[in-house]
């Protein structure tokens, strides 16, 4: 007996008759185009011997249905920016990276334009067919986040923008932004600093908006009051444009309008509150001398800086671990509920805060 593929095998696997499969293979009649997609594919499959690839030259979807046919083995990394070996990101994509090697996929690093944001394109490199999962590491573009989402594909994002509202379709990790600024205002409170700031624009990213919301839940709990010259949270300028510079200019002008420094100032990260040691010692104030500091994130910069910087640790290689685990159960069974989770943090206490 032949094992030769025929027309009516096609037809029974796909549960459609003889005569619509003989159309699609031959292009011929008038017939779905998804249809016409499904019978192509199965063909492929299935090993159709009659059928061949020179007939389906025409259909300009022909090396998308060849690339569904091979099993997808690259995670995509989309970033807004450049991932250097100061950011949280960088040991958490390397403990994610080693997971990925154990179940043989690759993971490609792209960066998205300024460019791509604002025209919600994708990268030219971005190969769709070839693409078992996407992960975003600072990609804090609202509508861009929802393009993405809509890709059809597993995704995963680091971090996000602010989501106060229209759900997106996808997986949310975030490092826990709330414990560790509450027991430092805890430990604030027991020496009896109550005069608090908070610095960090809270609308560029879900993380610094949940910091703010710590902070601010942090003096509701210990009846202290919201003082709002001491909090500078509304730097906004052209993302194009942007630099180190244009902040630290804000922060000089912040500066510049009180009266009065605060007992302590929390930044929304280690980054913010370097720019603000900078500010300070140029108007001839001293951390923690004339005010107390304290950062989030634990950078390799927050313990060598002088003196070293109260902060946050974010353990970057349980990240890693949650992150492909959240990623490839999506990719195993794409239609999961969507999730979102936390990983922890522990405060750090050092000389900023007079540890």
């Amino acid at each position: 007996m032949s094992n030769r593929v025929t027309i009516q095998d096609i037809a029974d696997a796909l549960g459609i008759s003889r005569n619509t499969v003989s159309k699609a293979l031959n292009n011929t009649g008038v017939i779905a185009e998804a249809t016409r997609e499904k019978v192509m594919q199965k063909a492929i499959e299935m090993g159709y011997k009659q059928f061949s690839i020179a007939e389906f030259s025409n259909f300009n979807n022909f090396n998308a249905l060849v690339s569904n046919s091979i099993k997808k083995s690259e995670i995509i990394l989309l970033t807004s920016t450049f991932l250097n070996n100061s950011h949280f990101a960088s040991l958490m994509l390397d403990k994610f990276q080693r997971e990925l090697s154990q179940l043989n996929y690759t993971l490609t690093i792209i960066r998205v334009l300024p460019e791509e944001l604002s025209s919600l394109k994708l990268p030219s490199s971005f190969n769709k067919h070839t693409c078992a999962g996407i992960i975003c590491f600072e990609m804090f573009d609202k509508d861009y986040n929802h393009m993405i989402s809509n890709l059809n594909i597993p995704i995963l994002f680091v971090d996000s923008h602010v989501l106060t509202s229209n759900p997106i379709n996808s997986d949310f990790l975030y490092m826990e932004n709330t414990s560790g600024i509450q027991q430092l205002i805890s430990e604030m409170v027991h020496r009896g600093k109550r005069k608090i700031g908070f610095i960090g624009e809270i609308n560029h990213c879900q993380s610094f908006y949940e910091r703010y919301l710590a902070f601010r839940n942090g003096l509701l709990f210990h009846n202290i009051e919201y003082y709002d010259k001491f909090c500078f949270t509304n730097h906004k300028v052209d993302k194009s444009l942007q630099t180190q510079s244009s902040y630290l200019e804000y922060l000089h002008n912040c500066l510049d309008n009180l009266d009065e420094l605060p007992d302590l100032f929390i930044c929304a990260n280690d980054f913010i509150a370097l720019d603000v040691i900078s500010v300070l010692k140029i108007k001839g104030y001293k951390v923690p001398d004339d005010v107390l500091l304290c950062g989030f994130d634990n950078s390799p910069e927050s313990k060598i800086i002088s003196p070293p910087l109260t902060t946050i640790h974010i353990h970057s290689q349980i990240m890693g671990v949650c992150a492909a685990e959240l990623l490839f159960s999506r990719i195993k069974e794409p239609t999961l509920n969507y999730r979102k989770m936390y990983t922890e943090t522990t405060l750090i206490l050092r000389e900023s805060t007079n540890h």
